[in-house]
């Protein structure tokens, strides 16, 4: 049976998106959307609650999006979940992100619709 590592999330950016580049040019689009969720207790009563997602965007896509990638903005994310794992003091460490495949841009009206979608090979100059 095959695996399958799929995620869609609709949130608000937290902050403008950060573009760095690999050395080899490639760009490289980071930012944590704010996702709400609403469960209801025993009691009945509804509860708010609030998920922050790290998101990671390769290449031209989030190079172009970067202008309307700004806090507050709602987006649509499609892509897959990607563990980071690392030492430090010798204590194993550990973070979930999102690789986007497609973003889509939601909402406002300062802003136009646009849907991009990422390629699903990544940079040879990338090490995950």
């Amino acid at each position: 049976m095959t695996n399958l590592n799929s995620v869609i999330v609709i949130g608000r950016l937290t902050a403008n998106a950060v573009i760095s580049y690999t050395a080899g040019g490639t760009p490289c689009a980071n930012f944590s959307i704010a996702v709400n969720e609403s469960q209801k207790d025993a009691a009945g009563n509804w509860n708010e609650y609030v998920n922050f997602f790290d998101v990671v965007l390769w290449g031209k896509q989030g190079e172009s999006l970067k202008d309307y990638l700004t806090k507050g903005k709602q987006v649509a994310v499609a892509g897959r979940l990607h563990q980071d794992r690392w030492q430090k003091d010798g204590k194993n460490q550990n973070r979930i992100k999102i690789k986007a495949e497609n973003i889509q841009l939601l909402g406002g009206t300062d802003a136009p619709q646009a849907q991009q979608t990422a390629g699903s090979d990544y940079p040879a100059d990338i090490t995950f």
